[in-house]
């Protein structure tokens, strides 16, 4: 298990051989009731079964294929050019990430350098223990609801290493908005159960949503070992297979595969044959219109841990026009 605990890079197999029904909860879609899909052209000259509409399936990522998914900063120069430029994404340092959750965290407390001091592209921690305002509590900032849109690998969520630079990043010093919480709640509860309980917590209040599928992946391993990182780290365990397997099934739900353009599943929108012969297709009206309410693709599905129910993503954008 040296691979897993100590590499930025998770490697699939690993988690295979160790935790086989965990593997197959981070590679699952809960829209569609299958696997994520690749969702890029990055992986096609490996095999037709690597297209963008193709579903990332475990034996296409291990064994022989093991290496085939690897975080940003693993990848060489060019790989990393062609997703910038055909997939516009753009990894943000975690110093940036630092500055921009410190900012959240300043306005949610109402003062400055709650958690960290920033110095441009490094921060210094506040070891004392974090001071909450008379009218809030650790317990509610933990309950709190945070988004990260374009999640990519995950970095303002969690920070086990800058994405930039593949650095290993130690748990004190960690800066995403869920190290964050899983500090707070280490600093007030001391009885294993209890620190599970509210890391539960902690974990259905944190959603992230990206474009491509090895992303996605790699988001949701980052989540689940950073809470193996943290029990480890304070009750000097590992944690057992059930509970590791309960929280990958939040992180399955709350860290999705979506097109955040049109909120649906990508790829989903299609054209709709028409009775009449002679009569061209009919595009999809939200695609035709620029219209994120009127698609016809598959509309992603999130839970509401509160309601314990499921509910359309596009609900909330409606809510709010």
């Amino acid at each position: 298990m040296r691979n897993i605990l100590n590499s930025i890079d998770i490697k699939e197999d690993s988690i295979l051989k160790k935790y086989p029904i965990i593997l197959s909860t981070l590679l699952l879609d809960r829209t569609t009731n299958k696997n994520i899909i690749w969702a890029t052209d990055n992986y096609k000259l490996n095999g037709k079964e690597y297209g963008p509409k193709c579903q990332i399936k475990q034996e296409l990522i291990t064994g022989k294929k093991g290496k085939t998914i690897k975080p940003r900063s693993k990848k060489n120069k060019k790989e990393q050019y062609l997703r910038s430029r055909e997939d516009a994404e753009v990894f943000t340092p975690s110093w940036m990430c630092n500055i921009q959750n410190n900012l959240i965290d300043e306005r949610w407390f109402g003062y400055k350098n709650v958690f960290n001091e920033s110095h441009n592209s490094h921060w210094n921690t506040n070891e004392d223990k974090i001071r909450f305002p008379k009218n809030k509590t650790w317990k509610k900032y933990v309950k709190d609801t945070r988004l990260e849109i374009s999640c990519g690998e995950a970095p303002y969520i969690v920070s086990r290493y800058d994405t930039v630079t593949g650095k290993k990043i130690p748990i004190k010093n960690r800066i995403g908005l869920l190290d964050r919480k899983l500090r707070v709640i280490s600093e007030n509860v001391t009885e294993k159960d209890e620190w599970l309980k509210w890391a539960e917590l902690a974990y259905k209040s944190i959603y992230g949503y990206d474009l491509q599928g090895d992303n996605v992946l790699i988001a949701r391993e980052n989540l689940l070992f950073t809470l193996r990182d943290y029990y480890k780290y304070i009750f000097h365990k590992n944690l057992d297979e059930n509970t590791m397997l309960k929280f990958a099934e939040i992180i399955s739900w709350n860290i999705w595969q979506m097109d955040g353009i049109k909120g649906v599943v990508p790829n989903s929108c299609h054209s709709i044959k028409s009775k009449n012969k002679g009569e061209k297709p009919k595009k999809c009206t939200g695609c035709e219109k620029n219209d994120i309410l009127k698609h016809n693709g598959k509309y992603c599905q999130i839970m509401d841990w509160q309601k314990n129910e499921k509910v359309k993503f596009i609900s909330l954008i409606s809510k709010e026009k």
